[in-house]
């Protein structure tokens, strides 16, 4: 019987992996750009976490961002080909990003059983989940059919809340979506927003930051039950550590929680959702 192929995990840089865990699933992360005062920087390359968020917070100009070329994807994929992997990419939102169609443009180059491409229907945290646990899968030796098919399961179950500051942010950069019929009368509340069939809506209008915790802790309890079991939890903030940690302690403290991620949120959507957000993101137990 002839031996499958290994599998590679290519994402993009919404995912913001530390170093740490991109050195230990081999992953390869193709970055987007972010625009800023007439320059251009790698998104996690160029500017660095510490240095965007302290520019955001204090800049009077609001940054764009950009999908990744498609001449990126080509050269990863020819590397990891030529490699003997199979590679399957695991991308952003393709109704909130053009990354998916240049991976697509660029995988049309190669023969098609060597490449996959899924559009998560995700962004930043969910989407790190999903390409964290299809990874694990490839480096215990899933062949590419495999991850695909968990990797598309885990993108249907993953489920996402998070508070953000303001909504400035992401109606100036037209990723607002659903969310948009809560502009004008709730630009100065903490709405509660969720990502839905890839892309981002309101799930609920809560007038202070402590209530809208609160109310997304309460629906997370309606769907798992008290001290429900969370199979991998995230928490990712947009320099707001102290936020996480609070978060961090309030899941431990109401649900079993088997494994957890707690990041960042990359400038390339930090850009987006501006400082002081907070996304809490969790994946429950298959059901049986």
């Amino acid at each position: 019987m002839k031996n499958m192929n290994k599998v590679a995990i290519v994402t993009d840089s919404s995912t913001a992996f530390p170093d740490s865990i991109v050195r230990e699933y081999d992953l390869n992360v193709i970055p987007l750009s972010v625009l800023w005062d007439g320059n251009s920087y790698l998104d996690g390359i160029d500017i660095t976490l510490p240095e965007f968020y302290e520019r955001l917070a204090n800049s009077e100009t609001i940054p764009t961002t950009s999908q990744p070329s498609v001449g990126m994807f080509s050269q990863a994929f020819k590397t990891l080909i030529d490699q003997g992997y199979d590679v399957l990419a695991i991308l952003i939102s393709a109704k909130l990003s053009g990354t998916c169609q240049s991976a697509f443009q660029a995988a049309a180059a190669f023969p098609r059983k060597r490449i996959t491409i899924i559009d998560s229907k995700q962004v930043s945290l969910p989407l790190s989940l999903v390409v964290l646990m299809t990874a694990q899968a490839a480096k215990r030796g899933a062949t590419l059919l495999e991850c695909t098919n968990l990797a598309t399961d885990l993108c249907q179950r993953v489920r996402t809340l998070f508070i953000v500051d303001t909504l400035e942010f992401l109606h100036k950069g037209g990723r607002i979506g659903g969310a948009a019929r809560l502009i004008g009368t709730a630009l100065k509340m903490k709405p509660i927003l969720e990502i839905k069939d890839g892309t981002v809506d309101s799930f609920e209008k809560v007038r202070t930051f402590k209530k809208a915790t609160e109310r997304l802790f309460e629906v997370v309890e309606a769907e798992l039950g008290k001290q429900g079991t969370i199979e991998y939890l995230g928490i990712v903030t947009a320099n707001a550590a102290q936020i996480g940690d609070e978060f961090l302690t309030l899941a431990h403290q109401r649900f079993h929680v088997r494994n957890e991620f707690v990041g960042l949120i990359s400038p390339a959507i930090g850009t987006h959702v501006g400082p002081g957000a907070v996304g809490f993101t969790y994946i429950p137990p298959k059901q049986a």
